[in-house]
C-alpha cells in the first residue's frame, strides 16, 4: 500500500471545508434570527422617550399590580390596586404570545368575573408572555409585558 502524504492542497481543502461549514451555519442562524424577530416596540424611539417619564409616573400613580396564571386551559389575568382589591378596567387589550416570535400570538376574549379577567386559551409548553394595555376609568393608559406563569 502506498503511503499518502499530506500536501498543501489537502490542508487548504480541510481549512476551506471547515470555514465553509462555519460560515454556512452562521448565515442560517442570522437568517433565522432576522426572519423570526417580532418587530419594533415603537416606530421612533426618540419621540417615545420624550413622554416616557410622564407616562411612567401616571401608570405608577394607579398603583396596580398585574398577575397572570394559566391552568387547565384557562388564562387568568389579575389587576389589583394598592389595597389588593380587584380592578375592573374601562378597556383591556391583551395579546398572548411567545417572547421569540409572533406566529402563535392569540388575542384572548377576557371577561371580568369580579376578581380577575379570565379567558379560555390553550397554550403549549414553554415561555409565554402577555403584552397588555388597559385603560383606567380616569383615562390613564397602563401598558405592561407580563410573564405568564403556567401551573
Amino acid at each position: 500500500m502506498a503511503e499518502r502524504k499530506l500536501t498543501g492542497k489537502h490542508v487548504f481543502a480541510i481549512f476551506g471545508g471547515a470555514f465553509g461549514v462555519i460560515i454556512s451555519v452562521n448565515l442560517v442562524l442570522a437568517y433565522s434570527a432576522v426572519n423570526t424577530f417580532p418587530g419594533l416596540e415603537v416606530r421612533n424611539s426618540y419621540v417615545a422617550s420624550q413622554t416616557f417619564d410622564d407616562r411612567k409616573a401616571a401608570q405608577e400613580a394607579l398603583g396596580w399590580t398585574i398577575g397572570a396564571h394559566h391552568k387547565d386551559g384557562t388564562l387568568t389575568l389579575s389587576i389589583t390596586d394598592e389595597a389588593g382589591r380587584p380592578v375592573e378596567v374601562a378597556m383591556l387589550d391583551a395579546t398572548v404570545g411567545r417572547a421569540t416570535h409572533v406566529a402563535e400570538d392569540v388575542t384572548p376574549d377576557f371577561r371580568f368575573d369580579g376578581q380577575a379577567y379570565v379567558a379560555p386559551v390553550p397554550l403549549g409548553d414553554g415561555n409565554w408572555n402577555i403584552r397588555m394595555t388597559a385603560l383606567a376609568d380616569d383615562g390613564t393608559e397602563f401598558q405592561q409585558r407580563v410573564v405568564l406563569i403556567k401551573d
